[in-house]
């Protein structure tokens, strides 16, 4: 009985991971993201720190171009690649997730607005050293990132949106900065 019991108990875990993370990358799933961060933000109220945080959008321009030519199983291949290089970048604690086929989320809790830059930074990069080949041709890998810094109470859709804003709007300039917007504090 002991032994089914523990069998049981790994089949939980596993289907609790499973439906945590996304199968591709590994990484938390939207889902599990927003209810993270939440969370975070949640407890913060509870206990009053002011820790604030910042979160990054990482958008991966060149994703359908890469899934059209070479197939989709390319595209989870780079995607992949992206998440483990987004990961090494982070800083312990931090959470990476795929928030859509072709966007990574990063979430730095109590980061300063210097710690988003050099996150932002190494992650471009890394990209950028990092090379992508299919079929024997070298693929580009085009990626904007843009952030959002909140410090008061909000929620996860404000945070997402006004990141996705950066990235798309300003966020594929090449520059070492990554373009950063305040949630103004409620």
């Amino acid at each position: 009985m002991q032994l089914k019991v523990g069998d049981l108990k790994k089949l939980q875990e596993t289907i609790n991971y499973t439906a945590r993370h996304d199968a591709v990358t590994n990484t938390l799933n939207g889902t599990a993201f927003a209810a993270a961060v939440e969370h975070y933000i949640d407890r913060r109220k509870r206990i009053a720190t002011d820790g604030g945080g910042v979160m990054i959008a990482v958008v991966i321009d060149t994703l359908d171009e890469i899934s059209r030519r070479y197939g989709p199983q390319w595209a989870d291949t780079v995607m992949q690649s992206l998440a483990a290089i987004i990961q090494s970048s982070v800083r312990k604690g931090d959470l990476v997730a795929r928030l859509a086929t072709n966007e990574l989320g990063v979430f730095l809790p109590g980061a300063t607005i210097e710690n988003a830059q050099d996150v932002g930074t190494r992650i471009r990069r890394r990209v950028a050293e990092a090379s992508f080949s299919a079929e024997g041709s070298l693929m580009t890998i085009g990626i904007r990132l843009g952030g959002a810094v909140f410090e008061g109470p909000t929620d996860f859709t404000h945070i997402r949106q006004l990141a996705d804003e950066m990235a798309m709007e300003r966020g594929g300039e090449c520059e070492d900065a990554i373009p950063l917007s305040r949630l103004p504090a409620a």
